[in-house]
């Protein structure tokens, strides 16, 4: 099942001045002004070296059911200072915008367009609220969730973070964005009926609690699901009671039905040495496949940690960490008008400059190229073109450090993949939904095409996301001609 969630409409969520700006647009005469806007993002989180795109589906979605309705129109004339003939445009409001971005779950990188919008002006700024509010949220989970998978080594994350989420729509969408990331599943039940990402869980202290004993909570559970089997061991204590009586109950009640444990999991306390001494137990015990979870307040830093130093974990449940971001919980994208297109088809490019130089844009309709080694399938690097520009990966290609130019490299033996991808045409979807599950292995193949230093953690290698020639002599001429 693959559901939406779009009640209400919500083509009202959008910032204020979307709308103020519009009525104005309409009343000089701009409304039909063909405009270009790009959104990209300026930092990785957690100065990682790399991003994880998520969202498109959400953004399609909205994008499809944009409309306004009588009630969003009254509303709007409450507010005195729309038109009647704003108003009444958009009341027949029909979206007609050229849509591209780049798949989800592709690796992304700072300065480089991930969406392009291309339509009137009213209705490609209009929409910005919602672009970056779709890709920022989940594109910044499924980055995170990266890398605690990453981290994890091959074992199992399991996103548990559905209470400490903000807002239910960010428990949902959350838990989609961090299975694209690589985790194995949420606890989010309603994330597997809208997304078909898996549910998983077993239970919480309070079902141990509610029995008269840790050994009766055991038993009652093991016979209710004696297939799928997990046992909570650290409501009283782990060593002691958690771990013997859960032995005890796989003796008592999997054994003789010809079942094995699904394992047992461990929320509090020092989970490397109690796990090491869980194992040791278990093993001795006979059951050598039974598996170790660890939970509790977890993130990529304590999970390394925990490996390094001899945990003894099968799979790993995070919750707040994940779900938040909490380390950063800002994903930085933005949304900036790159050119204007006149009647006839020409195209005016636009640059905002600031002093702070990372806020400088770069203009023009553009598109992104990413360059795979042949011998190694490793990405190379990105190279942001004008938008007619062709990447001939059967010659020679010399790209260039934007910033400091003499530093320069002449690629061979290369494949160029344009990476943003038409999603809507003429206001119409040409998006093809992906399952789920395709989508979070190409995450996981597109990011094995990262070489290591680009993929750890403390000081990445900076993946070099670079200028063609034209564009950059366009960027260069602009700043020299705007430069009072």
């Amino acid at each position: 099942m693959n559901k939406s969630y779009q009640e209400p409409n919500l083509t009202m969520l959008t910032d204020f001045y979307e709308l103020t700006m519009a009525n104005g647009y309409f009343a000089n005469g701009y409304q039909d002004t063909i405009c270009y806007f790009d959104m990209f993002f300026r930092k990785v989180p957690d100065n990682g070296g790399f991003a994880i795109m998520a969202g498109v589906e959400q953004l399609v979605d909205y994008l499809k059911n944009l409309r306004f309705t009588e009630e969003d129109i009254q509303y709007l004339h409450s507010k005195h200072i729309f038109s009647r003939e704003f108003l009444d445009y958009l009341r027949d409001f029909q979206f007609s915008c050229d849509v591209w971005a780049i798949p989800e779950g592709t690796p992304i990188f700072p300065g480089e367009p991930i969406v392009t919008v291309r339509g009137p002006a009213i209705q490609a700024q209009f929409v910005e609220t919602m672009v970056l509010l779709c890709v920022n949220h989940q594109s910044l989970i499924a980055t995170k969730a990266n890398r605690i998978v990453r981290a994890a080594q091959g074992r199992a994350v399991m996103e548990f973070g559905s209470r400490r989420a903000q807002g239910f729509d960010g428990a949902m969408y959350g838990a989609r964005a961090a299975y694209i990331g690589g985790c194995a599943g949420t606890a989010c039940t309603i994330s597997d009926q809208m997304f078909g990402v898996p549910a998983l869980g077993t239970m919480a202290h309070s079902w141990v609690q509610l029995f008269p004993s840790e050994y009766e909570a055991f038993k009652a559970y093991a016979q209710s699901y004696p297939g799928n089997c997990v046992l909570l061991v650290d409501t009283y204590n782990v060593l002691k009671s958690g771990v013997p009586n859960a032995i005890k109950v796989f003796n008592e009640v999997l054994v003789p039905q010809g079942f094995r444990p699904a394992g047992i999991r461990i929320d509090s306390g020092d989970i490397t040495y109690l796990s090491r001494k869980a194992r040791k137990m278990l093993d001795d015990a006979g059951f050598e496949d039974c598996p170790i979870c660890a939970s509790n307040s977890l993130d990529e830093y304590i999970i390394r940690d925990m490996l390094m130093q001899g945990a003894k974990v099968d799979s790993f449940g995070v919750g707040e960490r994940l779900i938040t971001s909490s380390s950063e919980p800002v994903f930085g994208g933005v949304y900036k008008l790159a050119a204007v297109e006149d009647p006839e088809g020409n195209i005016t490019p636009k640059i905002k400059i600031s002093e702070n130089v990372s806020k400088i844009t770069t203009p023009c309709f553009k598109s992104v190229w990413r360059l795979f080694d042949r011998e190694t399938d490793k990405a190379i690097a990105d190279v942001i073109t004008l938008h007619d520009e062709v990447i001939d990966d059967e010659k020679p290609y010399t790209i260039f450090d934007p910033d400091h130019t003499w530093k320069r490299k002449t690629v061979e033996n290369f494949t160029a993949v344009s990476l943003l991808q038409p999603i809507f045409k003429n206001g119409e979807c040409v998006y093809t939904p992906r399952a789920l599950k395709a989508i979070k292995a190409y995450c996981m193949a597109q990011v094995d095409n990262l070489w290591e230093e680009v993929t750890r953690f403390e000081n990445p290698h900076n993946y070099y996301v670079d200028l063609s020639q034209k564009l950059w002599d366009e960027k260069n001429r602009l700043l020299s001609e705007k430069n009072y």
